[in-house]
């Protein structure tokens, strides 16, 4: 599902509320990527763990793994993930790591039972038809 037919919400730099979906439906998986219109780089990843709802770039800032494919721990009442590829755990509130790496993090909201995420991209549940011109 791409963004909604409700009006965005934005500002100056671009960053918008981007409506993903029923929260119902979003709740049944850990994890949804969710592709940006900006490209692969900028796709995000959608966490639902414990009752609440998460979002964070989908690359790793290490190595460009896929953290919708990690592992998700809760350790010290801290919820993380780890990347598949290397190990590297980042906070899913904050995107801070037990390392020197930072992950972007994106705000969440629910409102009349839909999932929302403040983002600069529109972004979708399904990816983004191919640019004919490349």
């Amino acid at each position: 599902m791409a963004s909604g037919s409700r009006v965005e919400e934005g500002n100056a730099d671009g960053v918008s509320w981007r409506l993903i979906g029923p929260a119902s439906e979003l709740s049944k998986k850990r994890c949804r990527l969710m592709y940006s219109s900006f490209g692969h780089n900028s796709d995000v990843c959608l966490f639902y763990v414990k009752g609440e709802f998460f979002a964070m770039d989908a690359r790793c800032s290490h190595s460009g793994g896929p953290l919708c494919e990690g592992d998700i721990e809760e350790a010290d009442a801290v919820l993380q993930v780890f990347c598949p590829w290397h190990d590297y755990n980042f906070d899913l509130r904050t995107g801070k790591s037990g390392t020197f790496l930072q992950q972007q993090v994106y705000e969440v909201k629910l409102e009349d039972s839909s999932v929302y995420v403040k983002h600069t991209s529109h972004l979708s549940l399904q990816p983004f038809p191919a640019d004919p011109k490349s």
